[in-house]
Formats: C-alpha cells, structure tokens, sequence
C-alpha cells in the first residue's frame, strides 16, 4: 500500500502543514472507477493548480449510492492503489460519504477542483457553502469530450463499437 493513501486526520494535518509553510492544497473528489486519459489529464491539471494534489476518493458503497448497481468495477483500495501510483497525486483519502462537505470543512483545501461536467452553480450547495465558508478558490477545469467511464463500459456492452 501506498504512503499517499491516508485517513482524513493525516490528510488534514498535511493541509495544516502546508498552509503553515506558505503552500497551496488542491483537493478534488470523485469515484474515478475506471481510470483513462481523461481522468489523468484532469488531474494533471489540477495538481498544476498549487503545490500539491489530494485526492478524496469515494468509497465503493457512497459509488453505489452516486451511480447505482454494478459500479464500482474497481474496489476502493484498488482505485486508490492506481490513483496513488500517478506522478501528479500526493494523497489519496477514501470517504464513504455521499458528498465531501464533511471532509472539506476539516481539511480546508485553497483550493478545490472540479471537471467541466460542473459549474460553480451546479456544485452541491452544501459543499459549495462549505468551501466558501473556508475561503477555497473553486476552480472548474474543462471536461476532456469524449473520455468517460459511462462511455467506456457502454464500448465493453456493445462488441465491435470503437471510438
């Protein structure tokens, strides 16, 4: 196991940390279930946002709840197993809630990074609250068209269809 793969109470010391020496924490959330070009793109570019990348990473039940039966493909430590082997992320937190409110109030991240499927008006609103309760920048980073998970598994459905 990775030591980028850490509980909330380290990753939160960690911000503290950074934030005493002067440094950015860019925090973004998500299943990342099958992880593809997209994914890495995206995380590249939000790593680029400050010093360095945590990922909040839900857990296989909170997947379930957010995208219904059969996901995830990959188990949790699986995917944070990946997640943590990339150059561009620092830490991996596993939750199990639906939404990262709770965990973005106890780490305040400065700042906190979605893809273009979102806005800042489409963000939850209470994960919205909290980050600006917090004073987080909320940076949305543009979707990368043709790269999902959806799409992928809808390609493993259907034999012969290629992009």
């Amino acid at each position: 196991m990775s030591g980028k793969i850490i509980d909330i109470d380290e990753l939160a010391g960690r911000a503290k940390q950074l934030r005493a020496n002067g440094k950015k924490l860019v925090v973004t959330n998500g299943c990342f279930d099958l992880l593809h070009v997209g994914h890495v793109r995206y995380l590249q570019a939000a790593r680029a946002l400050g010093d360095a990348l945590a990922v909040l990473l839900n857990s296989d039940r909170s997947v379930r709840e957010l995208k219904g039966d059969g996901r995830p493909i990959n188990n949790e430590r699986d995917r944070a197993e990946v997640l943590a082997a990339l150059g561009c992320v620092d830490f991996v937190t596993i939750f199990d809630d639906k939404r990262a409110t709770r965990l973005l109030e106890k780490v305040e991240p400065a700042v906190y990074a979605k893809g273009g499927d979102y806005t800042t008006a489409t963000l939850d609103a209470e994960e919205r609250a909290a980050l600006e309760k917090i004073g987080a920048e909320i940076r949305i980073i543009p979707f990368e068209q043709g790269y999902s998970t959806s799409g992928l598994l809808e390609k493993l459905r259907e034999p012969g269809k290629s992009k």
